[in-house]
């Protein structure tokens, strides 16, 4: 444990000074089990644990600088990257669920939802202006944040945050449906 430890925070060193290409493949190949063993024990979700790795890794490539090994290992750096990741995505999800409950995937075959549903969904998305349909497949379908979001249309995060909130609100008219199964009118 000890070594591996050692080695890791010896890696992220040739990392950090761009000496050594191949270092980040190692440190991916010696961290990665454990990081990911942590977050599918916690979240009980093949894939999100896989992508949380990706994210965390591909995080920690991208703030290298910020690492400072007297402060801690690398590994307990990589797992406090990973945990906030995994948080932020489990919050997100959990609003999804509260604002549209059909729109989050169920882990179980039996609630999963119906493909017509999901034609029906896809149709309502593709109503929504340009602009709010961007935000929302960025924020639902690559859970995304506000600020990443904003980066990647190029506008600022309280134009995110209002389009977000006004295509939710579209969202749901188009998708609100009577107890007989036909959709409202207005």
């Amino acid at each position: 444990m000890k070594d591996e430890l050692h080695q890791a925070n010896l890696l992220m060193l040739k990392i950090q000074q761009n000496t050594n290409e191949e270092a980040f493949n190692k440190l991916y190949t010696l961290l990665k089990p454990s990081l990911y063993s942590f977050l599918f024990r916690y979240t009980r979700d093949e894939q999100l644990s896989a992508d949380l790795v990706q994210d965390a890794f591909m995080k920690l490539h991208r703030n290298k600088d910020r690492f400072h090994p007297d402060k801690g290992s690398v590994k307990t750096y990589l797992f406090r990257i990973a945990y906030t990741l995994m948080i932020n995505k489990i919050q997100r999800r959990n609003r999804w669920t509260k604002i549209l409950p059909f729109l989050v995937p169920q882990p179980h075959a039996d609630s999963a939802i119906k493909s017509t549903d999901r034609v029906t969904i896809r149709e309502a998305i593709m109503k929504l202006p340009e602009s709010q349909r961007a935000v929302i497949i960025l924020s639902y379908y690559h859970d995304m944040s506000h600020a990443e979001i904003s980066e990647i249309i190029n506008i600022p995060i309280g134009t995110v945050k209002s389009r977000l909130h006004h295509s939710l609100k579209t969202l749901r008219t188009y998708l609100e449906v009577e107890a007989d199964g036909q959709r409202k009118t207005k």
